[in-house]
């Protein structure tokens, strides 16, 4: 099973980015090369904050060891991720 960044909304995280009993998992999104649980509760960024960040850097693909897809679209993830996010009752 694979899990979404919720960062980036890349869709091929090896492990759930953060549970309730085990906090973040460690990895580091391919794609914004966010880690979980140590770019948030060791470094102190947000969701938020990294993700302009990384936009503001030009999207680019953050891993050396892992090589980017052939048909990666940054900007698909970004809007696919948007899509995704509820918002509340009433707004």
């Amino acid at each position: 099973m694979a899990y979404k960044c919720p960062v980036c909304g890349y869709p091929a995280l090896a492990r759930e980015p953060r549970t309730a009993v085990n906090g973040g998992s460690y990895e580091i999104c391919a794609s914004c090369g966010f880690q979980f649980g140590v770019s948030d509760d060791d470094l102190g960024h947000t969701y938020d904050t990294w993700r302009t960040e990384w936009v503001a850097r030009g999207l680019r693909w953050a891993s050396i060891g892992v090589p980017e897809p052939e048909d990666w679209d940054p900007g698909a993830q970004l809007q696919a991720l948007s899509a995704n996010i509820a918002t509340p009752t009433g707004q």
